[in-house]
């Protein structure tokens, strides 16, 4: 059984995220999506609430695969974490040049670190390369409408998010 992991933030997931899962599910039995811990951030989102919404949003997309993913959270190492989770395989999404440039250097040092572990680069499709979870928080800050970018569970999600900041 092959076991990918499938590193990020995640705050929120967005349409290209979940593209990538998607993706990820056709080279892999299981998935396990990391969701990095930062201390020094605030996030929008807590932990657990990132993965109902990971969890919801591939049931959405993906019934027949739902049962194929984990998420876990982790604060180290990307390639540490999937070391423990028993993954073979590292993902990173592309969205451009500027993504690659950057990931390819990870990929480097992720290899000497963890030579036991491949990362696989998976580009997002084309309508998908223009969304960030930082610009899909400004604008649902804002009060824009960021359906197009991101699953349903995460819209209503943010409206609620943004409703509650806002009384």
């Amino acid at each position: 059984m092959t076991t990918a992991f499938y590193p990020g933030s995640f705050d929120p997931l967005t349409n290209g995220h979940l593209d990538v899962l998607a993706q990820a599910l056709r080279v892999a039995d299981r998935v396990v999506v990391g969701v990095g811990i930062q201390a020094s951030r605030k996030p929008l989102f807590s932990f657990d609430e990132r993965a109902d919404l990971i969890h919801r949003s591939l049931a959405d997309a993906r019934p027949e695969r739902s049962g194929d993913i984990e998420v876990v959270s982790f604060d180290d190492l990307a390639v540490a974490a999937a070391r423990r989770v028993g993954a073979t395989l590292l993902v990173r999404g592309l969205r451009d040049g500027t993504d690659l440039d950057y990931e390819m250097q990870m990929a480097g040092m992720n290899r000497q670190l963890s030579p036991e572990i491949q990362t696989v680069f998976l580009p997002a499709g084309a309508s998908f390369r223009p969304i960030t979870a930082t610009l899909v928080r400004q604008i649902a800050a804002m009060g824009g409408d960021v359906g197009a970018f991101v699953p349903k569970p995460v819209l209503d999600a943010l409206v609620a998010k943004n409703r509650q900041a806002a009384s």
